[in-house]
């Protein structure tokens, strides 16, 4: 019989602000499911019950943008109370440094588009990813 409790369980979601070389640019989707059906996000989503936080970051940008192989550290857990209309649900955010120039991006799986944006000229994004940008930008994470 598999384990039991009476406490409620959070939803846990990833999401990955991709930056391009120079720091200059960073890789967003429009979302193509609510909630927010197309706004712009971060790549993300819900992490697999037999998966690492780590694997569903790269899984996510992968179908979402075409990216892969890119070398992800982890930013910061985002858990402020009502972030998402869903329920209650923690991210976990992962920042990485690509190429733009070395990478196809496509837009796949809940994404409807994806494409670079400027840093200082980013869209309205939905949830609290621009609060995630802001921190992983903080944070100087370089490849």
């Amino acid at each position: 019989m598999p384990y039991t409790y009476k406490y409620p369980r959070p939803m846990v979601t990833v999401d990955v602000v991709l930056f391009s070389r120079d720091r200059k640019r960073v890789l967003l989707i429009k979302r193509d499911r609510e909630p927010f059906k197309g706004r712009w996000a971060l790549p993300g989503g819900f992490i697999g019950i037999k998966e690492e936080l780590k694997d569903a970051a790269a899984r996510e940008l992968e179908e979402e943008t075409g990216v892969a192989g890119v070398e992800l550290k982890q930013v910061h857990a985002f858990d402020t109370l009502g972030r998402d209309p869903r329920g209650r649900v923690i991210t976990v955010a992962y920042s990485g440094v690509v190429d733009p120039g070395s990478v196809e991006v496509r837009a796949a799986s809940d994404a409807r588009e994806a494409r670079w944006f400027d840093i200082d000229n980013l869209p309205s994004l939905t949830f609290d990813h621009g609060e995630i940008v802001r921190k992983a930008f903080a944070g100087g994470f370089r490849g």
